[in-house]
């Protein structure tokens, strides 16, 4: 055995492993319980809605986060269309493109159809002091 391998022992390889295996396990209750907060909030507010819960000492918060995106090949495509080659680098520069709309080069109409909108949930909880 050299000195390299005297620094990691077994018992450090049992623990990684067991600690893994838990937080997997602590991961998948994770899951379900978002999933049981999220359907609270699509029934109690609409769906992507945020909303906020106290219960006794936690408040429970889902907050939306929206990402937008432009559609590659239908901006690149667009943006030709509208001489607008310095915005292009072999796909849509969103900094330029937004650069673009900001400084009226660019009108949001020009892009209609090219952007994509994601939201995704996000579920926060943190107790409350009782007073």
């Amino acid at each position: 055995m050299s000195n390299q391998n005297a620094l990691i022992t077994r018992e450090m390889l049992a623990n990684y492993n067991d600690l893994n295996q838990r937080k997997k396990e602590i991961e998948t209750q994770l899951d379900e319980l978002k999933k049981v907060f999220n359907q609270y909030f699509d029934m109690a507010f609409g769906k992507n809605v945020k909303g906020e819960l106290t219960v006794n000492d936690y408040k429970l918060q889902r907050q939306i986060r929206i990402t937008e995106k432009y559609e590659q090949e239908a901006t690149v495509h667009r943006l030709e269309e509208l001489s607008l080659m310095d915005l292009i680098q072999k796909k849509p520069d969103e900094a330029k493109i937004k650069s673009a709309l900001h400084l009226g080069f660019l009108k949001e109409e020009d892009l209609e159809g090219c952007k994509t909108i994601n939201m995704s949930q996000a579920i926060y909880i943190k107790s409350v002091d009782s007073k």
